[in-house]
């Protein structure tokens, strides 16, 4: 393991990066041409680090080339500059190169997929010389059609995600196992990535459609987050969670993100839009601004998820919804590097990306999802208890007795407000209708008490449309609302009933 770590190139490796190395290195020196790894790590464990480490320790055991595979042209510069401190001799594969002069004994490739499938069929590179094929950000379809070229090469993958958004090209079609690195959550308590603080709100995304790739549409996305009131709500959590910290804002739609720019300007915030149209000299530009300006906010498009590093970003607001699970984890990574003078950072959803995925540094089956990922696909798209509100028939049944199931939150809050009452006795209605409900369908306390606890998803719809009435609700204080409503509903089915029960102890005297 010595000898394997040093040809690796030791020098500020972790030790879970170690760890992980050495399994990979065994895999490694057993596997025959044609094998294929996949190896998952979190966004800011240091990927790059670990792959150019196996560079190393395979132009040096193995005597043999290799290519590394990135998806676009800032990740190539990168991972060749970190080659380059490790001592390895690589070129970079853009358009610009036309031939490779024998005499530069190159020991590693980097380049994109396409412009390597034109040099490869220019004959400017021979894929059979080349031992090792590594592949960044592996989740990426636009890899798979690439690998058959390199028949007596062994492929690695590196993914933080292992999960295709593309159902019918599973990855574990593609690699023939997976290795799984650290976790988020002990690379948090360990001190590499900071401590996430999070606060998400509900909001309405009926609106939002779906498109051929299976995510929401950029069009409906705009439509919603550039509406006065999704604005308001962003300003809103901005403003009470974030104010003056440098923040990054990811947007669905390139007119979002220019209405959320403008509304920063004219609330006098130090603000810059980025997208993917921009060109390099722009980007570096306002990325340069971006770090050095206190309390920066970059609002963007499409561009900073992945390549992207900037430690000194406090907050990631997701002023947007996704069903990939990938995107979730790599926009929220881009605030989670941990400092010396940054140990925690924040997430603001406004997308209800939360519920969707769990939270960030929520523990994940990556095995399980890498061997059964059809359920999984089914899981992130089936609607969720607070996006679809229906009573099964099961529930019903259970309350024989009651006329009226229902309790219409909205219509009881426009009443409440109409006669100067303060909102919460819409709670207080709701909660007495629950418990006459579990009252008057059962004999004793123990069972009024089993009903009640059959009403969990009805108290979270009830929450859910309370703080939609009440507006700029953070999720964390509708989940204190749910099981405060439990408790007080537990307390008056008791007391109801205790005192109905002395009631009939006590006979009327005969006139």
């Amino acid at each position: 393991m010595g000898n394997d770590i040093e040809a690796a190139g030791h020098m500020g490796l972790y030790p879970y990066q170690e760890r992980d190395l050495k399994t990979l290195f065994e895999k490694l020196s057993a596997a025959a041409a044609g094998c294929r790894i996949l190896y998952q790590l979190p966004t800011g464990g240091g990927k790059t680090r670990i792959f150019s480490a196996i560079v190393k320790w395979f132009v040096t055991t193995h005597k043999s080339k290799v290519v590394v595979l990135t998806h676009r042209t800032e990740l190539c510069s990168q991972t060749a500059a970190t080659l380059k401190q490790l001592g390895i001799k690589n070129k970079v594969i853009n358009s610009a190169v036309k031939r490779l002069s024998a005499a530069r004994d190159y020991q590693c490739y980097v380049a994109m997929v396409e412009t390597l499938r034109n040099r490869i069929r220019e004959g400017i590179l021979d894929p059979s010389t080349i031992g090792l094929v590594i592949i960044d950000e592996a989740h990426h379809n636009s890899f798979q059609k690439l690998l058959n070229k390199f028949t007596r090469a062994i492929v690695i993958g590196v993914t933080a995600t292992p999960f295709s958004s593309n159902i019918t090209l599973p990855m574990n079609k593609s690699y023939h196992e997976l290795v799984v690195g650290e976790s988020i959550a002990s690379l948090i308590q360990q001190g590499y990535l900071a401590k996430p603080v999070n606060w998400r709100y509900d909001v309405e995304l009926n609106s939002l459609k779906t498109g051929v790739h299976g995510d929401f549409t950029i069009s409906t996305s705009d439509e919603l987050y550039s509406s006065p009131a999704m604005l308001e709500l962003l300003l809103h959590a901005y403003e009470t969670h974030s104010k003056h910290k440098k923040t990054l804002i990811f947007n669905n739609g390139i007119f979002t993100s220019r209405n959320v720019c403008k509304m920063f300007e004219d609330a006098g915030y130090p603000v810059r839009h980025l997208d993917n149209r921009a060109s390099a000299g722009e980007r570096a530009a306002i990325l340069k601004w971006f770090r050095r300006t206190k309390g920066a906010v970059l609002t963007s498009v499409s561009i900073l998820t992945t390549g992207f590093d900037e430690p000194s970003i406090q907050t990631v607001i997701l002023n947007r919804a996704t069903t990939s699970i990938t995107l979730y984890h790599q926009m929220i990574g881009r605030g989670s590097r941990s400092t010396s003078r940054k140990k925690t950072f924040t997430i603001i959803d406004l997308g209800n990306n939360t519920d969707r995925f769990g939270d960030w540094q929520a523990p994940l089956d990556w095995q399980l999802i890498f061997d059964r990922p059809e359920a999984f696909y089914e899981s992130l798209h089936a609607p969720s208890a607070q996006e679809s509100h229906t009573v099964s028939p099961d529930l019903r049944a259970k309350f024989p007795n009651t006329l009226q199931f229902s309790f219409d939150v909205q219509e009881a809050h426009q009443r409440a407000v109409a006669a100067g009452q303060k909102p919460i006795v819409v709670i207080r209605d709701a909660i007495r209708q629950h418990a006459m409900m579990c009252i008057e369908n059962s004999e004793t306390i123990a069972d009024a008490l089993q009903l009640a606890a059959e009403l969990d998803e009805e108290i979270a719809w009830r929450v859910k449309q309370y703080g939609k009435c009440l507006g700029r609700v953070t999720k964390n204080y509708t989940d204190w609302l749910k099981e405060d409503y439990k408790s007080r509903l537990t307390i008056l089915i008791q007391k109801l009933m205790q005192r109905n029960a002395a009631r009939c102890k006590v006979k009327p005297k005969a006139a």
